[in-house]
């Protein structure tokens, strides 16, 4: 008969060397917490036998009642908060972003204290927002899904999120995006702590192909997926999460590693076009999808899509659609009676 909490129950096995103790928010996202807990659970024991010999893991929350997830599944805290010195990561694990306090206060307290002696904090999915609301992630760097970028910015203008990779490590602050990286980030700790042909095995035993980098660049809309070069992808994400603010290419090539010139030959090759026309084109597609979707002016859209030249964006707009931007307003399904704007976090332009 198998058991089904083994990392709940006592041993007298020596301490384990990777032991993590969990914090999971209210409407948690099931899938990245237990890509992680099933990472720990495989590297932890021989074959499938989930002893908790290798790795540990406890659930802790504040008080004993069940943690719902978004999907519907309640998980059950193991018990309340312990010293945080024992563990040597503590995951918080995020999900539904509008639907009321994520965590409470003393949860709170208990992450404060943590960092306070210096164990690793990790925020998985919206995590990253629970650790940035403690203060917990000023002056780091902070990795969302390019799903919340607009959200994260929205809620903390001055922090610098990172959109364009599964997960980022800055000293005692890990934070990831959430989805597939959960398992490409639990790779990488077990393979730190415990080494990594027993990191292989637990992604071999789960069927995932190869670890990837944090580094690497997160997947993304259609457009992007079609998109083999990893470094134009990133720049795509760049230029997407730069709708109102153009950056220039200088700039993104910097950013990039590139020089312009090689992000333009790539550009010229891979999309078959200059980056600073696509870019151009893309937000222009971005301001017809806001004329369609929103009862927003088109003033403000033009200041939206990165054009402070109302006029000129006329021009463009037209030049590109083949129609004026009243045009476009006076056919949107968005000014029929009833219609609602979508959220930004909803508004892809490539769906």
């Amino acid at each position: 008969m198998t058991e089904q909490n083994p990392a709940s129950r006592t041993t007298a096995s020596p301490a384990p060397v990777l032991n993590v103790g969990f914090i999971l928010t209210d409407n948690f996202t099931l899938s990245a917490f237990s890509l992680l807990v099933d990472h720990l659970r495989l590297a932890a024991d021989d074959g499938d036998r989930s002893r908790p010999i290798l790795a540990r893991w406890q659930i802790m929350a504040s008080t004993p009642a069940p943690i719902r997830a978004s999907c519907g599944v309640t998980v059950a805290p193991a018990g309340a908060f312990v010293d945080p010195a024992n563990f040597q990561y503590i995951v918080v694990v995020g999900g539904l972003l509008h639907t009321g306090h994520q965590l409470d206060e003393a949860s709170v307290a208990y992450l404060k204290r943590a960092a306070r002696a210096g164990v690793p904090l990790v925020g998985v999915c919206t995590g990253s927002f629970v650790l940035a609301r403690a203060g917990l992630m000023t002056g780091r760097r902070c990795c969302v899904s390019w799903y919340h970028y607009q959200d994260f910015l929205e809620e903390f203008p001055h922090h610098t999120p990172v959109a364009d990779r599964l997960y980022v490590i800055d000293g005692d602050r890990i934070t990831c995006a959430g989805g597939g990286g959960a398992a490409d980030l639990a790779t990488a700790l077990v393979e730190k702590h415990l080494g990594r042909s027993i990191a292989q095995k637990s992604r071999h035993v789960m069927l995932l192909d190869r670890a990837r980098p944090g580094t690497e660049a997160q997947p993304h809309p259609p457009i992007a997926d079609l998109v083999a070069d990893d470094r134009v992808r990133r720049a795509l994400l760049l230029m997407e999460q730069h709708m109102a603010d153009p950056l220039p290419i200088a700039d993104i090539a910097r950013r990039l590693q590139l020089s312009t010139r090689q992000l333009e030959r790539l550009f010229q090759t891979v999309m078959g076009q200059r980056p600073a026309e696509f870019y151009r084109r893309l937000r222009l597609r971005y301001a017809r999808f806001l004329l369609d979707t929103t009862v927003r002016s088109v003033t403000d859209i033009a200041l939206e899509s990165g054009f402070s030249d109302c006029a000129h964006f006329s021009r463009q707009f037209k030049a590109q659609h083949g129609f004026t931007p009243s045009d476009a307003r006076a056919q949107s399904p968005a000014t029929a009676p009833g219609a609602a704007a979508r959220s930004m976090a909803a508004q892809r332009l490539f769906d």
